[in-house]
């Protein structure tokens, strides 16, 4: 069975996707017939033709000039990788692939996202992309967190540093204040 460096071909793939955003070299990364689900918004395609025009006129070169992706953690298997992330933009365009038919609004957007990447044969087989839809939905103000159990930016914020405070959104965590543990 041959070995093939899955990182590399990871980080290829997405300096396509985000920096040079060449949609034909990202393909090139993939097998014949890849398929790409953004799990929130049930977004990207299956199928070389179906992915490629995702990418082409939906995902790459869409993406605001500031789009930027964060790495935190890594763990990668034999035929699989998955990245946790923070993905930070300004919405000056329209993101249709997460946020489908909302104008820009100009608000800042930092969201932890997390990538399970597969892999056959030395090349991308798929990608489940993950991130709190409500925590976008709260940044660029289409949502009220008030009285709902979700967060803004301060999801990221938290991921960035563990000594923020945890379980805010938790009303009863005053009554365990001082119980025998």
């Amino acid at each position: 069975m041959a070995e093939y460096d899955l990182v590399a071909l990871w980080e290829e793939h997405c300096r396509y996707e985000f920096e040079t955003r060449d949609v034909d070299a990202t393909m090139a990364t993939m097998v014949d017939a890849p398929y790409v689900n953004h799990i929130p918004t049930m977004t990207g395609g299956v199928g070389h033709d179906q992915l490629k025009r995702f990418y082409k006129y939906h995902f790459i070169g869409n993406n605001p000039p500031d789009t930027t992706l964060t790495p935190v953690s890594r763990t990668v298997g034999e035929n699989s990788l998955v990245d946790e992330m923070l993905f930070s933009f300004t919405h000056t365009s329209e993101i249709d692939w997460m946020l489908p038919g909302i104008a820009p609004t100009g608000k800042k957007v930092e969201v932890p996202l997390i990538a399970i990447v597969q892999f056959h044969d030395g090349k991308l087989y798929n990608e489940h992309i993950y991130w709190d839809q409500a925590s976008v939905l709260v940044q660029i103000g289409l949502l009220d967190p008030k009285g709902l159990p979700v967060a803004g930016v301060e999801q990221a914020a938290k991921l960035k540093d563990k000594s923020l405070p945890s379980n805010t959104l938790m009303t009863g965590w005053t009554k365990s204040e001082g119980k025998p543990i």
